[in-house]
């Protein structure tokens, strides 16, 4: 019986009713060693009727080793993979070292776990306990999280257990947890009477006051004084030290053979009793010496391994061994995973078993890594390597690895190891190009970080230095010093590389100065330079921003499809984000909105998932410009406040246009003037280019001038030679030029608009503005056509304060509109909106879930949710609703 923890049990008692139900659901549960997470655990895995149980667990020896947590879990279900997707299915049989390595990206396999739960939960609801997470390898730690947060129609339950203190973090965002606090007096004096009732009751009260309600110490502590053991410390120590003291105790009193039995166990980590078992023979020890283990209950064989009853018992055994001995087992293991061809497991044995430098051990080390970079476990090649380092004899291959850590570490996600081991193999290191990449680590840190200069001054530094030995990993850097000067709008920086020579860095350089200046001929040579290197294909993945730049929203769309493809097709979560933020930009300049928010939206989702805080803040910002269209000011402005954090550069420029267009669809001009005219001003000035007909038009409302600023956007429209951006140039002129020449402007406006790849959300400004013009002229017949054509649009983009605005204009006119069809893609979310396009396309479940990261029954409960919204029974209908009723593009109106 749990003592004292009703409100736990019930928690994780509702958590079984929701997966038998079909609802899914997560929960972590935390506390100090001892406080009762296992015990929580069991009782889940007790109630659990019906349900298939999945236990996994977190081994610290097993922490370095790739997707080994993982392994543990899936124990059995093997034969399972091959009913998953290509290429889910062949990540995970990497992952598992079942195949071949084929390095990918590192959240496929989570992708795969995803479907794989899923499969056996259409067969009877499952429950899967993983305890002691804080001990997990990083590579299953992301696969899991990956896969739990996105459990939503699965009767699937997933319970982590993990320590909160005085062990590694177990970090997951976005999960429920429940913390456990000590038992409360009461409640530890019932657990005390249940288990230690025959001990006197000033000793119990000893005892509890100990334990301070650990429920573990109170067994563990009860437990040493009925033999006759003081559990009085000298000096105050943690309770899962003395916890830990206590089984000590306990361990020393058992035969030789059974301690060496349990050092053999917990050296070898995974409890695998073939391994345990061919190792001990080495030390004559067998089956028979575990019993008096057993006996005491320190040890028990489940499922197949053998397994301390608690982490702290392993700690015990391991620590309170000689050195001399624990050298012994790790060097026999070590033998035994040779054998058997397991270069990972027999390196970091060799590792443990090695007292100083030792260049063979060091190089099994390194081949154990790259046997783990193949298998996309970034971490644990960080850990290889870095360990590598430290029993490597010559200090230029101790730097070499150190650096291989720091890459390997920044690849995994571990910000916080890459500067230290970049530093530390700088100490080392004596080649140029090595000691260059270092140094490019802590710029690519520095610019993530929020600090663009910084990044700047050391990629500036560097190039000089490795431009004597490799010019064209000189002109590399140089490259990415523009982009950082250009995101922190520090243009002198950016020119000093620009004098430097033309070669891509040059022409990178020449268009940042051209297209943010303020001079005219410097914006023709930027937009020169831009169209230079999108000619010589130079390999960046800002090309579509490029194309973005010269108002070529078609040509970034069409590249952003292509990735994007690829990017599904091979399961890369990490390409995809930043891909489906350059989608839903050109999706939203297409008028295609409902598609720009699904893509925007599941472009934070997996930002925030797998911790790219640049793409959140551009996914944000994406999105925080639709929420301005939709008059939503809430949303707008906490989308933006996350877009406009410290060194978010573009992005940040980009929500404070957001916030612009929001004031100025809800008529309010002085803020719109106050936000933006010193913006369209500023260092910055083409990022703000598309603010400058929002402060255009506020500025006619106001009675002001903004000559400047528009002269500058009419430039760069006849530059780029896109009709719809100069049709803006002269709504702009319309709005701010002489009254005689309005209406010719105007015209001209709406007829450059209405041509091929225009942009349906501008062209109906304009429509709007016209019309409205003609209104206060009393042309009310010219002026309801374009009004209408401007509601209509409005509404089907669903910008709300502008459709009002029109409908009310047409209104003064003398015509009612009539009511609106129905905007059914509107009723969806923006999930089931990508479901319903793939499911239209003929797509199975499975086929649109492995494109989109979710389980086949979550799309298949997306799919069921939005039939209704369309007015539509199955699938078939689909296609036809897609096509008919709701067109993607918009009509081309004449």
């Amino acid at each position: 019986m749990l003592h004292g923890r009703d409100e736990e049990l019930a928690a994780v008692d509702r958590l079984l009713v929701g997966a038998r139900s079909g609802r899914s659901g997560v929960l972590v549960v935390r506390g100090e060693a001892g406080i009762g997470k296992s015990a929580l655990l069991e009782h889940a895995a007790a109630g659990a009727a019906g349900m298939r149980v999945l236990r996994g667990v977190g081994i610290e020896s097993e922490a370095p080793l790739p997707f080994a947590g993982l392994h543990l879990l899936l124990t059995g279900l093997t034969d399972r993979i091959g009913e998953l997707p290509e290429p889910q299915a062949a990540a995970l049989r990497s992952a598992l070292s079942l195949a071949p390595p084929q390095g990918n990206d590192r959240f496929l396999v989570g992708a795969a776990l995803l479907t794989l739960l899923s499969e056996l939960a259409e067969e009877q609801p499952l429950l899967c306990i993983v305890d002691d997470a804080h001990w997990l390898d990083h590579a299953s730690n992301d696969a899991l999280l990956f896969a739990a947060r996105r459990l939503e129609a699965e009767p699937i339950a997933l319970l982590f257990a993990a320590r909160d203190l005085h062990a590694p973090p177990f970090p997951a965002h976005g999960v429920a947890e429940l913390r456990l606090a000590p038992l409360p007096a009461a409640a530890a004096q019932r657990l005390l009477d249940e288990h230690a009732g025959d001990l006197p009751r000033h000793v119990q009260a000893r005892t509890a006051e100990d334990a301070r309600g650990n429920p573990l110490a109170l067994h563990e502590y009860s437990a040493a004084q009925r033999a006759g053991r003081s559990t009085a410390q000298p000096t105050p120590l943690p309770t899962h030290s003395r916890i830990q003291q206590a089984f000590a105790a306990r361990i020393e009193e058992l035969p030789a053979a059974t301690r060496t039995l349990l050092l053999i166990t917990a050296a070898e980590g995974t409890g695998e009793p073939d391994a345990v078992f061919e190792a001990a023979r080495k030390f004559d020890a067998g089956v028979a010496d575990l019993a008096a283990a057993e006996h005491q209950r320190l040890v028990r064989h489940v499922d197949g391994r053998l397994d301390f009853r608690h982490p702290l018992i392993r700690s015990a055994v391991y620590q309170s061994a000689t050195l001399g001995e624990k050298l012994a087992v790790h060097a026999e293991l070590a033998e035994v995973f040779g054998r058997r061809h397991n270069i990972c497991q027999r390196a970091w044995h060799l590792a443990a078993a090695t007292t100083g430098p030792d260049e063979s051990v060091a190089a099994a080390l390194v081949e154990a890594a790259e046997a783990d970079r193949s298998l996309g476990g970034y971490a644990s090649v960080a850990a290889a390597y870095e360990r590598a380092a430290a029993l490597s004899p010559n200090p230029e291959d101790r730097g070499t690895r150190l650096l291989a850590a720091a890459q390997a570490a920044y690849e995994a996600g571990q910000n916080e190891r890459v500067s230290a081991l970049a530093g530390e193999a700088a100490v080392h290191l004596t080649d140029v190009k090595s000691l260059a990449e270092c140094q490019i680590l802590h710029a690519t840190l520095a610019d993530e970080g929020g600090r663009p200069l910084e990044a700047h001054r050391i990629l500036v530094h560097e190039a000089a230095t490795v431009a004597e030995h490799d010019d064209r990993a000189a002109s590399r850097m140089r490259f990415f010093a523009v982009e950082t000067a250009w995101t922190a709008a520090d243009f002198d920086a950016v020119a000093r590389i620009r004098a430097l020579g033309d070669d891509e860095a040059g022409l990178l350089a020449r268009a940042a100065i051209g297209l943010n200046s303020a001079l005219p001929g410097d914006l023709a040579d930027g937009v020169s330079a831009l169209r230079e290197l999108i000619g010589a294909g130079v390999p960046c993945g800002k090309v579509a921003w490029w194309h973005l730049l010269l108002g070529d929203h078609r040509a970034a769309h069409d590249w952003a499809r292509t990735a994007e493809r690829e990017a599904r097709s091979r399961g890369a979560a990490g390409s995809l984000v930043h891909v489906l933020g350059v989608l839903a930009r050109t999706q939203l300049h297409q008028g295609q909105r409902h598609d720009a928010l699904a893509s925007g939206t599941e472009a934070l989702r997996i930002a925030e998932d797998i911790g790219q805080r640049q793409a959140v803040a551009h996914a944000s910002a994406g999105l925080a410009h639709i929420a301005a269209m939709d008059g939503d000011e809430r949303r707008c402005a906490d989308l933006a406040a996350e877009a406009r954090r410290p060194g978010a550069g573009h992005s940040y420029v980009r929500a404070a246009c957001a916030l612009g267009l929001l004031d100025l669809g809800l008529g309010r001009h002085e803020a719109v003037w106050d936000r933006l005219s010193a913006l369209v001003d500023g260092a910055n000035r083409m990022d703000a280019l598309s603010a400058v007909p929002d402060l255009a038009e506020a500025a006619a409302r106001l009675g002001k001038q903004v000559h400047e600023p528009v002269q500058r956007y009419l430039r760069w429209a006849e530059l780029v030679e896109q009709p719809w951006a100069r049709g803006i140039a002269q709504r702009c002129l319309a709005l701010l030029g002489p009254a005689d020449e309005s209406e010719h402007r105007y015209a001209e406006a709406v007829r450059l608009g209405r041509q091929a790849g225009g942009r349906p959300f501008e062209l109906a400004r304009t429509e709007l503005l016209y019309g409205e013009w003609l209104r206060r002229r009393r042309r009310r017949v010219d002026a309801r056509p374009l009004l209408r054509t401007a509601a209509e649009e409005f509404e089907r983009l669903g910008a709300g304060p502008w459709a009002q605005r029109a409908r009310a204009e047409l209104r003064a006119t003398g015509e009612t509109q009539p009511a609106r069809t129905p905007d059914l893609l509107g009723a969806l979310t923006p999930q089931e909106l990508q479901v319903v396009r793939l499911a239209s396309k003929g797509l199975s479940n499975r086929d649109i879930g492995a494109q989109l990261f979710l389980s086949p029954r979550t799309v298949g409960h997306h799919l069921y949710k939005a039939y209704p919204k369309l007015g539509i029974t199955s699938r078939n209908e689909l296609a036809g609703v897609l096509q008919n009723r709701l067109p993607d593009p918009p009509v081309k109106r004449r």
